[in-house]
């Protein structure tokens, strides 16, 4: 049983050290045009030299922290130096592969590399804290963003066509609705005469146009976005059949005050600042870059 711990605590050593792997290439493109920095003794914020490449005090802490929370008893001599091998052996992998040219060829590791690369611009605003000020004044020219959509508390009346009805019985049947209704008769009343049960009823509620879309489609929410409160609706083709809406009730789009959405402003002015960083990583690596294209795509 002490040799199927030690096993497993060696499985999960290696597989903390492997999470590393794709930072540890981005890392590595960068370190290698340092070859020969660490000739000689090592400086005291480093534990290993790998061709010219450290392995930093930091890194072989954070791991062997790692270990060690995964560990009931504390950690050994042996423990410690298996980390710094299993280190010193991943930054021999990653210099292989980049000699192997797998940065360019392998489509994985250049995702990988590239979601690192965006990842690391991102992290670089995770210290930015908008002020009252800025608060505001974004709020002021993107209020909409933050805005409640408007709601519909809807009625409808469902006629069935194929296959309980032919197309040309199943449009009668919806036009017999629309004149019941313009005659004055009662929502409820022409409903229980003339409609069907459909498979999904809306619910007698508040919705927004989205939840609507789901019961009834995209062209009879269309239609019902454009009529007012207390209007009825012609017969709207929709799937197999018709459905006629009337508009009990409208809600209009609300923006809230922001003291309701400060921490949604603040985390969506966090996000676009990290969209920001990103372009201006991009914008300065194409100016400094040599860039060439063609004028006349293919």
């Amino acid at each position: 049983m002490l040799e199927g711990a030690a096993d497993a605590a060696a499985k999960r050593t290696n597989l903390i050290l492997a999470l590393g792997a794709t930072i540890g290439i981005v890392l590595a493109v960068a370190s290698m045009m340092r070859v020969g920095e660490f000739a000689g003794r090592l400086p005291e914020d480093v534990v290993a030299d790998v061709n010219g490449v450290a392995i930093r005090s930091v890194d072989y802490l954070r791991a062997l922290n790692a270990l060690a929370s995964d560990r009931r008893s504390p950690l050994t001599e042996s423990d410690r130096r298996h980390v710094l091998d299993r280190l010193i052996d991943e930054e021999l992998l990653v210099q292989y592969g980049i000699d192997l040219g797998l940065v360019r060829s392998d489509r994985r590791v250049r995702g990988d590399l590239v979601s690192s690369v965006l990842a690391a611009q991102v992290a670089s605003v995770d210290g930015y804290d908008p002020t009252a000020t800025e608060l505001e004044s974004f709020y002021a020219e993107n209020g909409e963003f933050f805005s409640t959509p408007g709601r519909l508390r809807l009625a409808t009346i469902w006629v069935r066509g194929v296959p309980a009805r032919t197309e040309e019985q199943a449009r009668q049947r919806a036009d017999e609705v629309v004149a019941a209704l313009s005659s004055g008769q009662s929502f409820a009343a022409v409903r229980a005469q003339l409609g069907d049960e459909p498979v999904a009823p809306l619910p007698d509620a508040h919705l927004p146009p989205a939840k609507v879309r789901e019961y009834l489609g995209p062209t009879v929410t269309r239609a019902a976005m454009g009529l007012e409160p207390g209007a009825v609706s012609g017969a709207i083709a929709s799937g197999s059949g018709y459905y006629v809406v009337q508009v009990v009730d409208r809600e209009m789009q609300r923006t809230p005050p922001l003291s309701e959405v400060e921490p949604q402003v603040r985390a969506e002015m966090k996000r676009r600042a990290g969209d920001d960083a990103v372009r201006a990583t991009l914008d300065r690596l194409r100016v400094e870059g040599d860039v060439v294209s063609v004028e006349d795509l293919p």
